[in-house]
C-alpha cells in the first residue's frame, strides 16, 4: 500500500488509456491552431493528462519527473512545508514529498504571522516547497527554500533505497484552531490511502474520471480528495483556480466528469442556474457532484435538482478522520444526509455520558464516534490532545451530533460546541433549523446558535441574512415559519439581522466570531 501512486510509479501505462480531453484552442484567423494555442506537450503526445491548473497542464511522465526532482532533492528530511497556493507547484511539491516518504506540512497563504510562527515551531521543517515566483512572509525566513520546477519535461529521477512505510507519516494538517492554537494532525499513508479507496468503491470513481474543482490546496477536501485522489486512480484534475459558474460550466461540457465543491460554490451555482441554461446543461451531464466540508442546505440541494435532474452527494469527514461516511454513487442521493460509513469505518452515536446508542430511529441525537484505518495517528507534540480525543477502546470523538435512519443514513445537526441546543428539556440540532430558514424566500443566509435562558436553559438564537436588507423577515414570520416544519419548540425565540455571516476560506460559518451582546 506504501505506492500511493501506482499509475506515476509506471507513467507508460497511463499513456493512451483515454485520450485528453482539451477545450478546443481559438484558431488565429492569420494560422493554425497550433501556432494560435499548441496543446502542452503531454497533450500533443497523446499522453493522459495528470494535472491541469488553467491553462497549464503536467501529463504523467513530466508530474513523474519534476515531482522526482523534488524527491531527490528532499529525500531524508524529517519534513517539509508546502506554500500551497492553487499552483501546479504544490501538487508536484507534495507529491515530490509523498514519493520521497517525507511528510509534507500544507501552510495556508492566507494565515497570519502569528499561525504560520506557531506551525512552523510546532512542525519544525527542515525547509519549504513554494513556487519560483512566490513571496514568502517573515514568519518562513528561517526555513532553507526549495522552488519547484513544475515544467514538463526531463528524464525521471530514480529514488534509491527502500519505499516508506504503511504507518509511515504523509502528511501534517493543522486544525483551523477555533479553541486555541491549530494542531498538527498526522496522517499515515496507509490512512490517505485507504480513504481514497473507500471513495472509489462508493463513488465507482476511476482512471477514466475527469475531476474539475476550485478547492484551496492546503486541507484534506482539496490536497488529498481533489489533487491525490485522482492520482491514484490514474485520473486527472483540472483545478479552476478561481471558482466560478462559468468555469464550471466549461470544464464540464469540455469532458470533465466529476465537481468537488463546498456549500457556498453549490449556492452560486444554484443562484446561477435558472438564468443560465447551459450551465444547466453541463451540471446535468456530470456523472457525480460532491459536496463537503459543510452542510449543503436542502433549500439548495433541492434548487439544483429541479434545474439539472442531478441529485448533489454530500460525504463527511474531518482532517482527524478524513472521510467516513458518503451518499454511494448507487445509493439514494438524499438532501441533508451524508450517507452510510464508507468501508473500513465504524460509526456509532453516543449519549452525554458516552452511552452508545441503540435503535437508531431518525431523531435521537447524539455524538459521532468514529474507529478504523482512516485515522489520523496522533496531534503532533500533543500527546495530551491525542488522548483527550479517543475514547478508552479507541473511538475517536468527533465533537458533531447527528441522527441515524433505521436504513444506517447520517444526518448531522451540527458541532457539540457550538450547535447542540438544550431548551426546555430537549437537545436541538442548529442546523435542521437552519435549513428551515433557509426555505423562507426572505431569508439569503441563516445560522443558529444558543443562549443562556433563565425559564427554558438556552433558547434558539437565528442570525439572518435578509434576501433584502430593505425588507427584512419578521421575527414572529420565522418563528412560525421553522415551527411549521419542525416543531414548536425548534423555533427561534430570537432573530438577529447582519449584513453577511462571518466565514472561513472553505465557506463555513464561524460561529463564535457572530457579535456578542
Amino acid at each position: 500500500m506504501s505506492c500511493l501512486f501506482p499509475a506515476l510509479m509506471d507513467p507508460a501505462r497511463t499513456a493512451g488509456a483515454a485520450p485528453p480531453v482539451r477545450t478546443p484552442d481559438p484558431v488565429d484567423a492569420t494560422g493554425s491552431a497550433e501556432q494560435a494555442g499548441a496543446a502542452p506537450p503531454a497533450a500533443r503526445a497523446g499522453e493522459r493528462i495528470a494535472l491541469r491548473f488553467e491553462d497549464r497542464s503536467l501529463g504523467y511522465r513530466d508530474l513523474a519527473a519534476a515531482a522526482g526532482r523534488v524527491a531527490a532533492r528532499i529525500r531524508g528530511a524529517g519534513r517539509v512545508a508546502v506554500w500551497a497556493t492553487p499552483t501546479a507547484e504544490t501538487a508536484v511539491g507534495v507529491v515530490g514529498a509523498l514519493l520521497a516518504g517525507v511528510p509534507a506540512v500544507p501552510l495556508n497563504p492566507r494565515s497570519g504571522e502569528t499561525e504560520l510562527g506557531h506551525i512552523v515551531s510546532d512542525s519544525a521543517p527542515a525547509a519549504v516547497l513554494a513556487g519560483p515566483g512566490d513571496v514568502l512572509p517573515a514568519a518562513l525566513a528561517g526555513l532553507e527554500r526549495i522552488d519547484v520546477d513544475a515544467a514538463p519535461g526531463g528524464p525521471p529521477v530514480p529514488l534509491p533505497g527502500p519505499g516508506p512505510a504503511d504507518e509511515d507519516p504523509a502528511l501534517v494538517v493543522y486544525t483551523s484552531g477555533t479553541t486555541g492554537p491549530p494542531k498538527g494532525a498526522v496522517l499515515s499513508r496507509r490512512a490517505v490511502a485507504t480513504t481514497l479507496d473507500a471513495l472509489a468503491d462508493a463513488w465507482r470513481w476511476t482512471g477514466d474520471d475527469v475531476l474539475v474543482h476550485a478547492l484551496p490546496l492546503f486541507h484534506v477536501h482539496g490536497l488529498v480528495l481533489g489533487i491525490l485522489g485522482p492520482l491514484r486512480r490514474g485520473g486527472s484534475v483540472r483545478h479552476l483556480g478561481r471558482f466560478s459558474p462559468e468555469g464550471v460550466a466549461r470544464e464540464l461540457r469540455g469532458g470533465a466528469t466529476m465537481l468537488f465543491g463546498v456549500p457556498t460554490m453549490y449556492h452560486r451555482l444554484a443562484e446561477a442556474l435558472p438564468g443560465d441554461p447551459e450551465l444547466a446543461a453541463a451540471l446535468a451531464g456530470a456523472r457525480l457532484l460532491v459536496s463537503g466540508s459543510a452542510a449543503l442546505p436542502v433549500h439548495d440541494h433541492e434548487r439544483i435538482a429541479a434545474a439539472t435532474g442531478r441529485r448533489v452527494v454530500e460525504r463527511y469527514g474531518m482532517t482527524e478522520t478524513l472521510m467516513n461516511t458518503s451518499v454511494r454513487a448507487d445509493g439514494e442521493p438524499r438532501a441533508g444526509t451524508v450517507g452510510v460509513p464508507l468501508p473500513g469505518v465504524e460509526l456509532r452515536l453516543v449519549e452525554e455520558d458516552g452511552t452508545p446508542i441503540t435503535g437508531y430511529d431518525g431523531e435521537s441525537v447524539g455524538e459521532i464516534q468514529v474507529r478504523g484505518p482512516n485515522l489520523f495517528t496522533e496531534y503532533l507534540n500533543r500527546p495530551d490532545a491525542t488522548a483527550a480525543a479517543f475514547t478508552a477502546d479507541g473511538w475517536f470523538r468527533t465533537g458533531d451530533m447527528a441522527v441515524r435512519d433505521t436504513d444506517g443514513y447520517v444526518r448531522i445537526v451540527g458541532r457539540k460546541a457550538t450547535d447542540l441546543i438544550k431548551s426546555g428539556g430537549y437537545k436541538i440540532g442548529a442546523g435542521e433549523i437552519e435549513n428551515a430558514l433557509l426555505e423562507h424566500p426572505a431569508v439569503r443566509e441563516a445560522a443558529v446558535t444558543g443562549e443562556p435562558d433563565a425559564d427554558l436553559g438556552e433558547r434558539v438564537v437565528a442570525w439572518i441574512v435578509p434576501a433584502d436588507p430593505q425588507s427584512p423577515p419578521d421575527a414572529a414570520e420565522l418563528a412560525d415559519h421553522v415551527a411549521g416544519r419542525l416543531a414548536p419548540h425548534k423555533r427561534p425565540r430570537v432573530v438577529r439581522l447582519l449584513d453577511a455571516l462571518p466565514r472561513n476560506d472553505m465557506g463555513k460559518v464561524m460561529k463564535r466570531a457572530l457579535p456578542r451582546d
